[in-house]
């Protein structure tokens, strides 16, 4: 066991009476797995877990409301009824038998929920200035309102108290607190706006009200802005004077902030994704530290354990948020702790934890389907106690890498088959942009982690069908990806190229005019626009869809969004592209036509580059069919209970045959990689 005696991030932390086993803490974020607004058993698997991969403070509930006109905007936990009491204090004793301590954020939304959602109520803000993000219209919150809603802040501590939670942590950047804080989002001419002074009385008023309600004992920290980052609005100076102020009315911590998540663009740089720096604003927290009074943690992109070292060596932070870090490797911290660095499976920003909950209603790692399925699925796979087989993976792409990888872990000869002289698949494509390069430690991990396992890689070696049979497979996985689908065109498929021309650089001097047409709504048009946009060539982005990219979630859409509106790029909305055809003068003419009014138009231009999916590579899986046992047939009702497949539909076949990824249609990263674990898990 090495030495873990200097290594900072390993050091206890002793904040207020309660003692941290390390510096290392999961903040407070909501998954979105709660159920009837309510911690059950996913949302306590989900925590557990990271406890016993070795946090020192995991925080529930972001943000855990305390008002009925507060609805969910996100899955939000519902703190002003009765019932989450057991619930939290049965996530509280499983996290603390498992080492760690709890706590959980609390909050009124104000104006960043929906009209439209829980009971309709009314939402309220300290004035009635929209948010764009969540578009509702807040009424400016009256005497009365801020009477009750103060009540509720404080009944809502003391459920999390009797729910045995070591501490809370109040909310108070873009939400209902800081709206009377902030001179951006606080116009009130009565008490509560004005001065600094005045725009302070509310939340202070909440703060003695919630300190009172929980006795001395009980830890209470805020997460707050100290620099909103915007025209008009809360600028360090009178941040740090607040905080001065919350400390004198029982604050014991401060989660810092810099900007503010009013919008799609503000949020993103307030939580920065992929292409950024890393830690970008520890130099900030640091200054704001060093003139603060209690305790300081901070989370903005410390995606790495170099990162984290560095901020606590130096003093900028007291504890280390690695949020995103340990949604992707609940088990950081036991890794570190063990010798193993090496072996974390790396966050690289993509920020799927995020959209993901506006895309498909949870949480999810782009690379690790376990997270928020620990009631289904391991983050630590187990070897078989059956027999060790023999199995034959076709791609190293995402879903061949992840097959081969599980395969490995459970303790089997695995063969894996790759044409390309480097792993990586679509990956590879996409990390080619250069904003997007950290997508290749998705690749990287799990090739250093199969090379550790063992599994036999044929790099450079296009597999047929006699050379998987020349293993004497039991199993054979086809995870050959697909190619480009230009089929979709009526006319003109041999005229035009496709965005794995743009990302491989096989299409030369792209110049003058260029189409650029997106019926998929990712990010595969969207990094070729941007590729393409430092051609100098003038282009236009032609969609089907009524919005740009739907698919690109708002964490991941503003970088897009900035190089079009940079670069000029024109967009085009509601346009299907039809046919293509060659010019007299050697030009192509893009046929596009409107559903909304049934009129064609016609573009002349230089090059057209497509994107609609792709189609899956079936002819190696094809050939392999007819010496299979099961056909290739999968029995989802065993896929799903994740069980061990026993399809026979060939008593003389000689080996299971399954593909995945790609290979079986056009999906995404993570429904890849959750193909692979949950058919390979069982075997």
């Amino acid at each position: 066991m090495p030495s873990t005696t200097l290594d900072p991030l390993l050091q206890p932390f002793q904040l207020k009476h309660l003692t941290l086993r390390n510096r290392v803490v999961s903040t407070s974020h909501e998954p979105a797995f709660g159920e009837d607004g309510m911690p059950k058993d996913r949302y306590r698997a989900y925590h557990v877990e990271k406890a016993r991969g070795g946090v020192g403070l995991t925080m529930i509930g972001g943000s855990a409301v305390v008002s009925p006109d507060s609805p969910p905007a996100f899955g939000n936990l519902l703190l002003y009824r009765d019932e989450i009491v057991p619930w939290l204090r049965g996530l509280a004793e499983e996290v603390h038998e498992a080492g760690a301590a709890v706590m959980c954020q609390v909050t009124h939304l104000g104006r960043r929920t929906s009209n439209y959602a829980g009971d309709w109520l009314p939402v309220v803000s300290a004035s009635p200035l929209r948010e764009p993000a969540h578009r509702a219209f807040p009424k400016a919150a009256e005497e009365w309102d801020l009477d009750r809603i103060v009540a509720d802040y404080a009944a809502a501590a003391v459920r999390c108290k009797e729910g045995g939670l070591d501490g809370i942590e109040l909310e108070a950047y873009g939400h209902f607190l800081d709206s009377f804080l902030s001179p951006s989002t606080n116009h009130r001419d009565d008490e509560w706006g004005g001065s600094l002074e005045n725009r302070l009385r509310f939340p202070r008023r909440v703060i003695r009200a919630v300190r009172e309600a929980v006795g001395p004992g009980f830890v209470v920290g805020i997460r707050m802005s100290f620099d909103e980052a915007r025209h008009g609005g809360l600028a360090p100076d009178e941040a740090l004077t607040a905080a001065e102020q919350f400390t004198t009315d029982g604050i014991d911590f401060i989660s810092a902030i810099r900007g503010s998540i009013e919008s799609d663009a503000s949020l993103a740089k307030t939580i920065p994704s992929i292409g950024t720096p890393l830690g970008p604003y520890l130099e900030f927290t640091g200054e704001m530290k060093r003139r603060l009074a209690v305790p300081v943690l901070h989370a903005a992109r410390i995606a790495d354990i170099a990162t984290a070292r560095h901020a606590l060596r130096e003093g900028l932070l007291d504890l280390v948020g690695m949020t995103r870090a340990q949604i992707a490797d609940p088990y950081l911290v036991e890794k570190v702790k063990s010798g193993q660095e090496d072996r974390i499976r790396p966050c690289v920003g993509a920020s799927y934890c995020l959209d993901a909950i506006y895309d498909s209603g949870d949480t999810k790692c782009i690379h690790n389907p376990a997270a928020g399925r620990e009631l289904q699925l391991p983050h630590v796979i187990s070897p078989t106690i059956g027999r060790r087989k023999k199995a034959v993976v076709v791609g190293a792409g995402p879903a061949g890498l992840e097959a081969a990888r599980v395969l490995g872990e459970r303790g089997h000869d695995v063969v894996l088959f790759e044409a390309g002289d480097q792993p990586g698949g679509q990956i590879r494509l996409a990390a080619s942009n250069p904003r997007r390069h950290d997508l290749i430690q998705i690749v990287d991990w799990r090739f250093l982690k199969c090379k550790h396992l063992g599994v036999d890689f044929r790099l450079g070696t296009y597999a047929e069908a006699g050379d998987v049979l020349a293993e004497h497979p039991d199993v054979v996985i086809v995870a050959t990806g697909g190619m480009p689908n230009r089929a979709f065109l009526a006319k003109g498929e041999e005229l035009v190229s496709d965005t794995w021309d743009v990302m491989t650089g096989s299409l030369r001097n792209p110049r003058g005019a260029i189409l650029v047409y997106d019926d998929h709504g990712g990010y595969p048009a969207m990094d070729a626009v941007e590729m393409l946009t430092r051609s100098g060539a003038r282009i236009e982005y032609v969609t089907p869809e009524r919005t740009l990219a739907p698919d690109v979630g708002s964490m991941n859409s503003p970088a897009y969004i900035r190089t079009f509106t940079e670069y000029g790029v024109t967009i085009t909305l509601t346009q299907r592209l039809r046919s293509v055809r060659r010019t007299p003068d050697g030009r192509l003419a893009a046929t596009l036509y409107s559903e909304y009014t049934e009129a064609e138009t016609e573009r002349i231009v230089d090059q057209v580059i497509v994107e609609h999916g792709t189609l899956p590579n079936d002819e190696l899986y094809t050939d392999l069919l007819p010496g299979s046992t099961n056909l290739g047939e999968v029995d989802l009702r065993a896929l799903l209970a994740h069980e061990q497949q026993t399809v026979v539909r060939n008593e003389q076949g000689r080996y299971e045959l399954f593909r995945i990824g790609d290979a079986v249609t056009s999906r995404n990263i993570h429904a890849a990689i959750y193909d692979a674990l949950r058919l390979c898990l069982p075997i």
